[in-house]
């Protein structure tokens, strides 16, 4: 629907089917009864077509069904105009949330088996339904992606002989005059104009009501259609669901409405989106530069790096062995004691300089050690990164190569063609493509301005007769 407000909505919707009109018989029985080999709607999948539900199946075309009702007195054409209409076709329809919430493809064949009993009370009978059918095979894109998963559209479509019981009166040259005026019998006329005949609409008194300009109020059958449709499926226990908002200007988007603004806001997205891809492309190319300038300045700083660490490793290695085998060994680095020098004089003046000087050396060797181990760590930390941004922008870099040898490769087929037809030749055939393109073009444009211009009209006479 075209309401967003998270709420469930009956929708029930009656058009005529005339060969006048874009929605003819033929047109609906193809497109219900999925008779076409292939169809312009894309979210129709031909491989759940079978899960289609018939409650009522035809036994021939839409046209065979009503000259088969005709023949056997079923229905009547008396007084029927040739142009006038024959069939209608109701559709029965709730958003695709609702059943997706209820469970699916099981719960709609159920809700539609119902919705198919209150079509039977407003037709006025079964007998005059050609053809009821649940699609179960259009997919519902939008939310489909939103999801995640596939979510199909159901909804029924049910063909049908709009019918009113027509009474036919005696008339005066009966030769009872008692009889005259009285019910002679009932035909079942065919008349759409009768069927959905809007009624001056009556207040509380019983008197005719008009607007502020005289004209008079119309009570809508259409709005009787709804509110019928709506009171028959709460009474069949649905009633988590709502009727369509009432006086609302709004229209009930179509399935092929959704799909169009669905279509829209994909094609923003893809514009946007290749936008940024060219952008991301142009820079690709500096970006590559700049990383390999990078990449080259860091090699250069890590080999810097490794090299004054190889310089330095033998020594730091030397002091920690020298530390190591004599820092328990005094005697060893200690100048010998004069004859008569005391234990406290020597150690003080002699031994602890010495010491104090090897720790210091020591230390400061071990802390040098540890700074530049941590330089390197830190400078092969990025050498790394660079490396991988890098290759990340070689395979751009590649990607980006590999399609400009494709377009050479094209281009040198079309210098080969151009050789072979002569330059005149080549640039007559282009002209012919792009005149052809451009009337293509040309002619879609006008039959989409044409399919405007009827659905204008069809709205706005849909508007008049709900008036």
């Amino acid at each position: 629907m075209a309401r967003n407000d998270g709420v469930d909505r009956t929708f029930a919707r009656n058009r005529d089917l005339r060969l006048d009109k874009k929605a003819t018989p033929q047109s609906a029985y193809e497109h219900n009864e999925r008779t076409k080999e292939s169809y312009s709607n894309a979210d129709i999948v031909p491989e759940r077509t079978p899960l289609n539900v018939h409650y009522k199946t035809p036994v021939g075309t839409y046209e065979e069904c009503f000259d088969v009702l005709e023949r056997e007195d079923v229905i009547s054409t008396w007084g029927m105009k040739p142009n006038s209409t024959k069939m209608c076709e109701l559709i029965f329809d709730v958003n695709s949330a609702y059943f997706y919430n209820h469970g699916g493809y099981d719960f709609a064949k159920q809700f539609y088996a119902d919705a198919y009993q209150a079509a039977v009370k407003i037709v006025g009978g079964e007998q005059y339904i050609l053809s009821a059918v649940m699609h179960a095979d259009e997919r519902n894109r939008g939310m489909s992606e939103a999801l995640g998963e596939d979510v199909y559209h159901y909804h029924l479509h049910v063909v049908y002989v709009p019918v009113v019981q027509k009474e036919i009166l005696w008339s005066k040259r009966c030769k009872d005059p008692a009889l005259v005026g009285t019910v002679k019998k009932v035909v079942p006329q065919v008349s759409r104009v009768k069927k959905w005949y809007s009624a001056q609409a009556v207040d509380e008194n019983g008197k005719p009501m008009y607007d502020a300009k005289g004209k008079p109020v119309l009570h809508h059958s259409y709005s009787d259609l709804q509110d019928a449709f709506f009171q028959f499926i709460r009474e069949a226990g649905y009633t988590d669901v709502e009727r369509g908002e009432r006086g609302s200007s709004e229209e009930h988007l179509t399935v092929t409405q959704f799909k169009v603004e669905k279509e829209k806001q994909r094609l923003s997205a893809l514009v946007k989106e290749n936008t940024e891809r060219q952008m991301e492309i142009a820079c690709l190319e500096e970006k590559k530069v700049q990383a390999e300038d990078e990449l080259h300045d860091t090699e250069k700083e890590v080999h810097a790096a490794q090299e004054r660490l190889n310089d330095l490793t033998p020594q730091i290695e030397d002091a920690e062995a020298f530390i190591e085998e004599h820092l328990g060994k005094p005697e060893a680095l200690l100048p010998e004691s004069g004859v008569i020098e005391r234990g406290t004089r020597y150690r003080e003046e002699k031994a602890m300089p010495i010491l104090k000087k090897l720790w210091q050396a020591a230390l400061s060797l071990y802390h040098k050690l540890q700074e530049l181990r941590r330089e390197y760590r830190a400078l092969r930390s990025r050498y790394d990164t660079v490396c991988y941004d890098r290759d990340y922008y070689m395979q751009g870099w590649d990607a980006a190569l590999e399609e400009n040898n494709q377009l050479k490769t094209e281009l040198q087929d079309f210098d080969r063609v151009k050789r072979e037809l002569g330059p005149d030749q080549v640039q007559n055939v282009i002209a012919r493509s792009k005149a052809k393109e451009a009337a293509e073009r040309e002619r879609k444009a006008a039959e989409q301005e044409a399919q405007k211009a009827a659905k204008r009209a069809a709205r706005a006479r849909y508007e008049w007769d709900a008036r």
